[in-house]
């Protein structure tokens, strides 16, 4: 598809389209909602087929991440950066990328704040914020909180064991077999903390090397990442890119439970129907990894102590339960109950006034920007 049939068939507000010739980069932010406030979403750095395929997954993204910024209750509406690179630049090759994106945050004045997301990391977030204020989750030394990836666990961990309750009674995870697609920064703490309390965990990464790294400080088995998701297990956690659960891929799916990291892991709105019809428990995936989101917003916007981050992170779980239990109730899939509780927070936010000036509200009908 065309840039221009991709904006047109989405229903957010702006789209910043911008090409560094230096590197042949296509740059795209995506401002899905600023209902909340200054869009708000992870800047992804990543090589795609086509710069259309780049885009496509910008404005996706941005939407997850308004639906998970209302789910968590934070101050922004939702938005979503990607850096469409030929090759993932490395040296001074890549400061001067995050420089010219940086500037391009920059001349949004505000609209659209950033943090880290795939391939992007504290460190490099520490500069781009050379260029603007507009970043977040840069290192504790360059004034931020640190990495998200560790609290990203962490409400992945509270949103398996909510699940677990839901579908065997209790939320004990000893014993319980766990399969954790994706051995990064999110994906490797999980596994420790799976562990930690006695899971039998497999995992599988597209790096070898790192996927054993990870089981060899764990005790986890590595598997071949090509069956990792037919692999029996209980809960399936996928931590790796999306679009993993479709039409072909649901009906190998040998567990009870998919509760993971990854976002957009559904590839299309009718596999979450698939997955209900299979008797598979789906965990929203903008409702279980918003623990990034609450450290951001809680350490570096709110100045939560960590006891209420800890506490917020641990309401992922009470909100899936709640999701779980309305799915059940109304017979509906838990994605469609997710997505009605994100809405009605977003209705509330509105009607409050949570709407701030200097974003960009005012822009519904201005959908696409060429810069």
């Amino acid at each position: 598809m065309t840039f221009e049939e991709l904006i047109e068939g989405w229903e957010g507000e702006a789209v910043v389209i911008h090409h560094d010739v230096p590197s042949d980069t296509w740059m795209f932010v995506a401002l899905h909602s600023t209902r909340g406030g200054a869009a708000g979403g992870g800047t992804r750095l990543k090589v795609y087929p086509t710069p259309a395929d780049g885009l496509a997954d910008a404005l996706r993204l941005s939407r997850a991440m308004t639906l998970k910024i209302a789910i968590a209750g934070g101050p922004n509406g939702g938005g979503k950066a990607v850096l469409a690179v030929p090759a993932i630049p490395e040296g001074e090759e890549r400061r001067r990328l995050l420089h010219a994106y940086g500037d391009l945050v920059e001349s949004l004045r505000g609209a659209f704040r950033t943090a880290p997301d795939v391939n992007t990391t504290d460190e490099d977030m520490d500069v781009v914020g050379e260029r603007t204020s507009h970043v977040y989750g840069r290192t504790e030394r360059g004034g931020g909180a640190g990495s998200t990836a560790p609290d990203t666990a962490v409400g992945v961990l509270h949103g398996i064991r909510a699940a677990v309750a839901h579908v065997f009674g209790s939320d004990d995870l000893r014993g319980r077999s766990v399969v954790v697609q994706g051995a990064g920064g999110v994906g490797g703490v999980l596994v420790r903390l799976l562990s930690e309390l006695g899971s039998t965990v497999s995992v599988a990464d597209v790096s070898n090397e790192r996927a054993q790294a990870v089981a060899g400080e764990t005790g986890a088995r590595v598997i071949d990442p090509e069956s990792a998701l037919s692999e029996p297990c209980d809960v399936l956690a996928p931590c790796a890119l999306g679009g993993i659960l479709d039409a072909d891929t649901i009906p190998t799916l040998r567990c009870r439970v998919v509760a993971g990291a990854a976002n957009n892991q559904l590839a299309t709105p009718e596999d979450a129907d698939r997955l209900n019809e299979a008797g598979i428990l789906y965990a929203p995936d903008f409702v279980i990894n918003a623990g990034g989101v609450l450290h951001v917003v809680g350490l570096e916007m709110e100045g939560w102590s960590r006891a209420q981050l800890d506490d917020a992170l641990e309401g992922i779980g009470r909100t899936l339960t709640q999701i779980f239990r309305t799915a059940e109730n109304e017979g509906i899939t838990t994605e469609l109950a997710a997505e009605r509780l994100a809405a009605e927070r977003l209705a509330a936010e509105h009607l409050a006034g949570v709407v701030r000036k200097g974003s960009l509200a005012t822009a519904a009908g201005h959908r696409g920007t060429i810069a």
